[in-house]
């Protein structure tokens, strides 16, 4: 499977398509659920036994002049049962900048109704725990694609899964002080949040218990799932109580009238015809924006977006001293959240595809570094070279590619399989800085007091680039990973969800494989200590064995895969500052330059 299927296909549409071999669901039955506004009509799902409801409304259209205001809840519609069979449109995506086409960020007109989600649960169900899934893409791409059923059917159908949309791009994401005073920045947020609401008031409508709430997402959607936690300062409420963030995208989150933000919106709302840089009003500016035709306002969004450095997104989060009252890495110091329970993770090789796999002099890679943290300062600038081996490592290393060991020998300041040198060094600052610590800095906030606990892993599965787990519980109709290995994440994520806690049975962790490794306990289960921030352990999650298959993408990216006979899973426990040449050092690092990344 090359590059493209990985992250175009397994990221985006191919994850909802029916697996090789099984029959396409016959609708022996055709649910019914009745809401306060709505009657809902939806499809029974034979091949899993699930009742399936796609394309509910759980907020109303956000056009017009509710454009950039929070979301309001839908006008009701009793008049005729509504089909809830089809796949609900897209917001209007826009893409990540630079990028080739065939990695799949690429730009595509949605529809700006598009606040629905969908909905998975078994038939009969009753007080079953929740599931709600935030998807990724950089807040500018993606939708309620993902199919959840094998994951479900994975955990005996013990829980309800909910997969949302929200507003993305310029729609979602503009700030700026005029859209302080006459709107609200962080619209995305407030959709997240609203669907959450949606969940409290109608999920035992379909057999769910409202206060077993977890909330899930990869990449900016667990960038997400963790500014949803820290929300209001960190409040303590009803919505949710367990965090899944699978590679919480974080990074570069202004103030929302800083001067990127506010950049990005005059850019917009001159492509848009809105501003052409004179003296005009704010109010002016915004009702022009709101009034505006939805395609000129979905290419401006896009073409704004695109134009930035390689794999940045133009409109992102901000502080808006509301639902986002600090940044991240100070908040998350001081265990302001939201929740009881977190589960955190990241990838081995997160820097791919999203920081320049180009970087192949000294030269460049001081550029890159320079361009990408404009607000260090100079002491800044020499700490991180320090801390990142630059005066020890070689501009254009011909050495191997292979995958670190974690825990000992070359480490990810110069090695990986993806790259080596200055390029990898690159690709492990942007790993670090925007995912991985973001990571140690969730774990941590959940970590230590009486109320609250974390658990902490690695992806490792070679390739492990960033969205290459999702696969691995979106199984339907993958090829990688191996079903072992499937399996077992399948039930790590799924307990976490069900029973509060990711420790699985050895049998089900080894995936069917009896030669397979993971730390065991006396009483059948793996063993798996909750995360301690003054002696913190990651589970490592990994495969070995089989046949090693070469994938070349591009001439800047290619990779090995892993499969065929005799891939057995390999999970072991490993001291997570010390991991990867101390990357918990590194992330103190960050976290103290955290107002100048921003993050």
């Amino acid at each position: 499977m090359g590059f493209a299927a990985g992250i175009s296909s397994l990221v985006f549409l191919a994850l909802t398509t029916a697996p090789a071999g099984l029959a396409t669901p016959v609708q022996t039955s055709s649910p019914v659920v009745d809401l306060d506004y709505a009657t809902y009509q939806g499809y029974y799902d034979n091949t899993y036994d699930l009742n399936v409801f796609k394309g509910i409304r759980y907020a109303a259209p956000p056009v017009g002049k509710l454009r950039w205001q929070p979301p309001q809840s839908p006008a009701v519609n009793k008049t005729s049962i509504q089909s809830a069979t089809e796949q609900p449109p897209l917001c209007p995506q826009s893409g990540a900048a630079q990028l080739p086409e065939l990695y799949g960020f690429g730009s595509a007109l949605g529809n700006e109704d598009c606040l629905f989600l969908n909905l998975y649960a078994p038939p009969g169900a009753k007080d079953l725990p929740v599931l709600l899934w935030i998807h990724g893409g950089g807040y500018g791409l993606f939708g309620a694609e993902y199919d959840p059923s094998e994951w479900i059917a994975t955990n005996e159908n013990g829980f309800i899964a909910v997969m949302i949309q929200y507003r993305l791009g310029a729609f979602g994401f503009l700030s700026s002080e005029g859209v302080h005073k006459y709107g609200k920045a962080n619209a995305g947020l407030l959709d997240m949040r609203f669907a959450l609401e949606w969940v409290q008031e109608n999920i035992e409508k379909f057999g769910g218990n409202a206060s077993r709430v977890t909330i899930a997402g990869e990449s900016s959607g667990a960038g997400s799932v963790l500014l949803q936690s820290i929300a209001y300062g960190g409040r303590e409420d009803h919505l949710f109580n367990n965090v899944i963030a699978a590679s919480p995208y974080t990074t570069d989150l202004h103030q929302y009238d800083g001067k990127v933000p506010t950049g990005h919106y005059q850019d917009f709302a001159a492509r848009a015809g809105c501003y052409n840089g004179g003296n005009v009003s704010e109010a002016a500016v915004f009702d022009c924006l709101v009034n505006a035709d939805t395609d000129t306002l979905q290419y401006a969004s896009a073409n704004v977006s695109i134009s930035g450095a390689w794999g940045t997104w133009a409109f992102l989060p901000v502080v808006d001293g509301d639902f986002i009252q600090e940044l991240p890495s100070k908040q998350l110091y001081t265990k302001k959240v939201s929740g009881k329970r977190v589960l955190s993770g990241n990838n081995a090789n997160e820097g791919v595809p999203l920081s320049p796999p180009f970087v192949n002099t000294t030269a460049s890679f001081l550029s890159y570094v320079k361009s990408t943290f404009p607000l260090f300062s100079r002491s800044d600038y020499s700490r991180l070279l320090d801390i990142y081996g630059f005066r020890n490592s070689s501009p254009q290393d011909t050495a191997p590619r292979y995958d670190t060991l974690g825990d000992h020998g070359q480490n990810a300041l110069n090695q990986s399989e993806m790259a080596t040198g200055l390029q990898q060094t690159v690709f492990d600052i942007y790993a670090e800085s925007a995912f991985d610590c973001p990571s140690y800095w969730l774990a941590d906030a959940f970590a230590g007091k009486n109320t609250t606990e974390s658990w902490k892993y690695q992806y490792s599965v070679t390739p492990g680039y960033h969205g290459a787990d999702l696969s691995a519980y979106f199984s339907v109709g993958a090829t990688t990973p191996t079903p072992g290995l499937i399996h077992a994440f399948q039930k790590i994520w799924g307990n976490f969800i069900i029973n509060d806690t990711p420790i699985i049975s050895i049998v089900d962790a080894k995936g069917g494989a009896d030669n397979s490794t993971v730390p065991e306990c006396a009483n059948g289960d793996i063993s798996w200590p909750r995360w301690n921030s003054n002696s913190p352990v990651l589970m490592n999650l990994n495969t070995t064995g089989g046949t090693t298959v070469y994938e070349k993408v591009t001439d800047n990216l290619s990779y090995w895969i892993r499969e065929g006979p005799g891939v057995t899973n390999e999970f072991s426990l490993a001291d997570a500052s010390k991991w990867e040449g101390g990357r918990g050092e590194r992330c103190e690092f960050w976290r103290s330059v955290g107002p100048r990344v921003p993050a």
